[in-house]
């Protein structure tokens, strides 16, 4: 099994950042290039605790399904999904907030195992951790500049008058 933890530091309310981070069209607009989209489940709007989710996209030339289940969630400091049909033979991803005083720092920790035994393992070290991890990267890239470009024009954004 392997476990991504990344961290990402945003100027906006951590409440804002959280719903967003929940949020399928910002999701499907973060992975533009894999033309991922909702197909089954909940398919626009913020996912919910117990909601569901499934995505097709397009990695590495073919398409794959995920669907996802919101496990827990506790507003605006965290929540959880779970592979519950998929291309691994598991996956979880905590999305966990901390509200600091000029914004939010934002913690992902995806933890995921491929099949096929020690053959996965291999394709695990070999370039699918390298991959999940440029996938995550961007997500977060583009959720930043939405959260921050929002916080701008509204009061979600830490300043030193607020």
């Amino acid at each position: 099994m392997q476990t991504i933890r990344l961290q990402t530091f945003i100027k906006a309310k951590a409440e804002l950042v959280f719903d967003l981070s929940r949020d399928i069209d910002l999701h499907r607009q973060s992975a533009a290039g894999t033309n991922e989209t909702a197909v089954a489940g909940k398919t626009e709007g913020l996912l919910a605790l117990g909601e569901t989710v499934t995505w097709r996209a397009k990695h590495f030339g073919l398409f794959h399904r995920l669907t996802v289940q919101i496990t827990e969630m506790e507003r605006p400091l965290r929540f959880t999904d779970v592979m519950l049909k998929g291309p691994f033979k598991s996956m979880q991803h905590q999305h966990l907030f901390s509200d600091v005083d000029n914004g939010t720092w934002m913690y992902d920790v995806f933890s995921f195992e491929a099949p096929f035994g020690y053959l996965g393992r291999f394709v695990e070290l070999l370039f699918l951790r390298s991959y999940m991890t440029a996938f995550l990267k961007k997500r977060n890239e583009i959720l930043k500049a939405v959260a921050e470009s929002m916080a701008l024009s509204s009061d979600d954004l830490y300043s030193p008058n607020n």
